[in-house]
């Protein structure tokens, strides 16, 4: 391994180290969310994915 892989997981490490208190936080008082907005988020996602099939089927 070489130095530079040293430092970039050392960073990666203390990056996670620093982020992740502060990403508890947020999940922890985020609001939730209700049936029509997980109804909304499942039809988008499911446009996105026939989109993505129309793209590939015309390739």
């Amino acid at each position: 391994m070489e130095w530079t892989e040293i430092v970039a997981a050392l960073a990666l490490i203390m990056f996670i180290a620093v982020m992740f208190p502060a990403a508890k936080d947020m999940v922890q008082k985020s609001p939730k969310g209700s049936s029509s907005d997980w109804g909304s988020f499942a039809l988008l996602i499911g446009m996105i994915i026939l989109f993505i099939i129309l793209l590939i089927g015309l390739v």
